[in-house]
C-alpha cells in the first residue's frame, strides 16, 4: 500500500504545483493551435490514419515474424542485428557493445527509457549526454521525462534559464532563443567527439530493415551521423511490414504530432557506404563504420495476445493524447510510469509487471475519453482501462 500513497503524494504534490499548470497551459494551446493547423492544411492525413490503424493491427500480430526479417534486412545491408526477449537482454547486448570509458551522445527515446539504458551504460563507467534539448534539461536537473515528445514540458523557461546560468556560470535571461543557443554551445562538441551514438525509432519497416526517425532539432542526425558506431534500441511495435506502410505511419506521426512537417525525417538502413571507386561497395565511408539495432521484445508480444489490452501496441507516441488528458494537464509526468497517463497503466501492467503502479494509474484515469477522440489510430484507453481495473480486482495481474 506505501506504492499507493507515495503514488497520491506525488500526484497531488503536482497538482498543486503552480510552475507545471504554468508550462502545461502554454503547452497545450500550442499543440492543440499548431496539430489543428497542420491537419486543416494536410486533410488527408486524417483518412492515412485510419490507414494506418490497420497497418498497426495486422503488424502487431506479427510482431516477431516481423523482427526475423528486418534483422535479416539490416544483416544483408551489413548491419547488425539483435532480439532481446527482456530489457535485460537489451541492456547486455548494449553494454557489451558499448564496453566502458566512451563518449556517448544519445537521442531521445522512450524505449531506452523504460529500460533504464542512459543509466545503465553510466554505471558502465560511460560519460553520456541526451542531445535532445528536452532530456538534456532534465538530464542537467536529475529529473524524469514528462511527455513523449516534450519531455522537459513541465520545466517553464524561467526554470531552464536558472538551469543554464548555474551550468554556464553566465548571466542569461529567460529569452527562448537565448536559451537554445546556450545548449548548443554546450553540446555540439559532444557530437564531433563521441565515441558512439544511441537512437531509438519512430517506425521500422521490415521489408527493407529501414529506420525512420524524425526530429525537428537536428541532435538525431549529428548523433547517428558523426560517431564512428550506430547503436539503435526499438521496440518491436515499431515494426510494420513495408517501407510504403513506414512512410505512411510516419507521415500520421509527426501531424499528430503537432507538425505540419518536421524539419529532418532519417531513413537509416546500415552503416554509412560508397560505390564510387571502381563501383566497389566499402564500408565506413564519413558516417558511422557501425550500425547495430536491437528489437526489444520484454512482454510485447505476449501483450499482442490480449483482444483488448493489445491497442496499446498501436501507440504512435505522438503524445497527442496526453495533451487533451485533463489529469496530465495540472499533472504533466506524474499520471503514469515510464509512460504516461491512461495507457501507461497498460505499460505498468504488463511490461514493466508493475501491478501496484498500474492499479494506481488506472484508478486515476477519468475514462473521459478525449485521448481516444485526439489519437490517430483511435485507442480506446478508456476500454482498456476498464478491462484492465477488471484484470487486477480479479486477481488476474499480480506481481
Amino acid at each position: 500500500m506505501s506504492a499507493f500513497r507515495d503514488y497520491k503524494k506525488e500526484l497531488m504534490a503536482a497538482a498543486r504545483n503552480e510552475r507545471i499548470r504554468l508550462a502545461l497551459s502554454r503547452a497545450i494551446k500550442s499543440y492543440r493551435a499548431n496539430t489543428d493547423k497542420a491537419l486543416k492544411k494536410f486533410p488527408h492525413t486524417v483518412k492515412m490514419a485510419e490507414e494506418v490503424r490497420e497497418i498497426k493491427e495486422k503488424a502487431i500480430g506479427e510482431m516477431a515474424k516481423l523482427a526475423e526479417q528486418a534483422s535479416a534486412a539490416i544483416e544483408e545491408n551489413k548491419g547488425n542485428a539483435y532480439i532481446a526477449q527482456t530489457a535485460a537482454d537489451a541492456l547486455n547486448i548494449i553494454a557489451e557493445l558499448v564496453g566502458s570509458n566512451k563518449l556517448i551522445v544519445k537521442g531521445k527515446s522512450m524505449t531506452g527509457e523504460e529500460i533504464g539504458l542512459r543509466q545503465h551504460l553510466e554505471e558502465k563507467g560511460n560519460d553520456v549526454y541526451e542531445t535532445d534539448l528536452g532530456e538534456f534539461i532534465l538530464q542537467k536537473l536529475g529529473g524524469k521525462p514528462m511527455h513523449i515528445t516534450s519531455p522537459a514540458i513541465h520545466v517553464p523557461r524561467e526554470d531552464v534559464a536558472q538551469l543554464f546560468a548555474r551550468i554556464t556560470e553566465a548571466e542569461l535571461t529567460s529569452d527562448v532563443e537565448e536559451l537554445v543557443a546556450t545548449a548548443r554551445k554546450l553540446l555540439r562538441d559532444k557530437f564531433c567527439q563521441a565515441d558512439i551514438g544511441i537512437s531509438g525509432a519512430n517506425v521500422v519497416a521490415s521489408d527493407t530493415g529501414t529506420l525512420f526517425l524524425i526530429e525537428n532539432e537536428g541532435n538525431i542526425r549529428l548523433a547517428t551521423g558523426f560517431p564512428p558506431v550506430h547503436i539503435a534500441l526499438v521496440g518491436m511495435e515499431k515494426l510494420v511490414p513495408t517501407l510504403n506502410d513506414a512512410y505512411k505511419t510516419t507521415e500520421v506521426t509527426w501531424r499528430y504530432a503537432n507538425y505540419t512537417v518536421p524539419s529532418y525525417v532519417s531513413l537509416v538502413s546500415g552503416p554509412s557506404k560508397t560505390g564510387d571507386i571502381e563501383k566497389v561497395t566499402t564500408y565506413g565511408v564519413h558516417g558511422p563504420k557501425e550500425f547495430h539495432v536491437i528489437f526489444l521484445d520484454d512482454g510485447r508480444t505476449e501483450l499482442a495476445k490480449h483482444p483488448i489490452l493489445r491497442q496499446a501496441l498501436y501507440c504512435l507516441r505522438c503524445g497527442g493524447c496526453l495533451y487533451e488528458c485533463p489529469t496530465f494537464a495540472v499533472t504533466a509526468g506524474h499520471f503514469g510510469d515510464k509512460y504516461f497517463a491512461g495507457i501507461g497503466a497498460i505499460w505498468a501492467a504488463m511490461i514493466s509487471q508493475d501491478v501496484e503502479k498500474a492499479a494506481s494509474i488506472a484508478y486515476t484515469c477519468l475514462t473521459c475519453g478525449r485521448c481516444k477522440v485526439r489519437c490517430p489510430v483511435k485507442i480506446d484507453v478508456p476500454e482498456t482501462i476498464i478491462e484492465l481495473r477488471k484484470l487486477i480486482a480479479q486477481g488476474d495481474k499480480k506481481d
